[in-house]
């Protein structure tokens, strides 16, 4: 059996205040071709169909029509619901769409019951675990513990549960959205950690022939079995070395992948980061292959120049984001402060400014459980006004 992965559409997002919904549109324009032109089986969305939780009106109008055009091509698709999404509103008649062959699956509570798919080796069933979170679904789900790993692993409990009551020969594909570890993240995901563990090892996933993952927004191969698809689009330009693609996944007849295809997406831009003084910028011979790119250029003048952004958008017209990190010698007090936070985590942001105030001193074990606990009722508090729990 066939299967195209997907995931991560973001639909409704833009880059850097430019918008994306032609490209999006040009992208499901790809998909639904490569569904026909490549007798596909069925297609697996894993998350992320939207940007936020109330997508603008043009975003819903183009995935009505993708779901149009996906049920006319006559091909299954299983689709959940990731971290950007209303879970609520995404499965709003998911009853009634489900006869034209779209599977929404957004309830927790019905992850071990899956979207079962037949062709001459008999029963492939399909179990779509959407984004799961801890502080919302742990007691719904009986997971033992109070973080990621618990509830995919108590989700999975009931997925294996259920394959153990089917025929033997019954191979299985888990759709999921989540952070697994091995995985390398990018600047463009929300992040979900919990208690400052940010991924679950990919063994919560034992007992199934393929996992379509979500969230991350590189494409990449967890183990064999376990694949992030990525985002069609690059969302940050720390994906500008990303090569945007869908996995194309043939599942034999034992469970086994006997071929796991990339194919590329269409790219509206190519990305480009550029650094250096201005002048050079601007007269540099190499970059000419970038003066058609969407563009960050950071400057590392020791003095901010004069209209920066004019200048460059002369030769760059595509110059999205503008960044300065001045030349200076280590330990200058001057250094930007953006700097001395790049790559640090909110947590240890918060730590070192505990340290700070006392002069030297970080937070204890005690202390930390509470920053911990803070930036998770925050988190959640997000979590739950999106989907509407309160």
């Amino acid at each position: 059996m066939r299967f195209l992965h997907t995931s991560d559409w973001h639909l409704g997002r833009s880059f850097h205040r430019v918008g994306l919904l032609d490209a999006q549109s040009a992208f499901l324009d790809h998909l639904v071709a490569t569904v026909r032109e490549r007798d596909v089986d069925a297609v697996l969305v894993a998350g992320d169909v939207y940007d936020r939780a109330v997508p603008p009106l043009p975003a819903v109008e183009l995935f009505d029509t993708a779901l149009h055009r996906l049920a006319e091509a006559g091909v299954p698709t299983v689709m959940i619901s990731g971290n950007h999404d209303s879970a609520r509103r995404l499965g709003v008649g998911a009853g009634l769409i489900e006869r034209a062959g779209i599977h929404l699956r957004t309830d927790p509570a019905g992850v071990g019951t899956p979207v079962v798919l037949t062709d001459a080796h008999g029963e492939v069933a399909l179990y779509g675990l959407p984004y799961l979170e801890p502080a919302l679904v742990r007691e719904r789900l009986g997971a033992a513990g109070s973080g990621h790993e618990a509830v995919l692993g108590a989700a999975m409990d009931r997925v294996r549960a259920d394959l153990a009551r089917r025929p033997d020969a019954t191979r299985s594909v888990v759709l999921a959205h989540a952070f697994v570890a091995g995985g390398e993240p990018s600047d463009s995901e929300r992040d979900i950690t919990v208690g400052g563990v940010a991924a679950v090892p990919a063994g919560v996933f034992d007992g199934v022939d393929y996992v379509a993952l979500g969230h991350l927004h590189g494409s990449q191969t967890v183990t064999p079995r376990v694949r992030y698809s990525g985002s069609p689009l690059a969302y940050s330009f720390s994906e500008a070395d990303h090569r945007k693609t869908m996995w194309l996944i043939d599942l034999g007849p034992d469970g086994g992948i006997e071929t796991a295809e990339r194919v590329d997406c269409p790219v509206p831009r190519a990305l480009a980061r550029i650094r250096g003084r201005l002048e050079d910028l601007l007269a540099d011979p190499a970059l000419a292959r970038h003066e058609s790119s969407w563009v960050e250029a950071t400057l590392t003048d020791p003095v901010r120049p004069p209209e920066p952004m004019a200048r460059l958008a002369e030769r760059f017209p595509h110059t999205v984001s503008l960044l300065f990190e001045p030349e200076r010698v280590e330990g200058d007090p001057l250094a930007s402060y953006a700097q001395r936070l790049r790559d640090r985590s909110d947590q240890q942001i918060a730590e070192d400014f505990v340290a700070h105030v006392r002069g030297g001193a970080g937070p204890d074990g005690a202390e930390r459980t509470v920053l911990y606990g803070a930036f998770d009722d925050v988190r959640v508090d997000a979590a739950e006004r999106e989907v509407g729990a309160r």
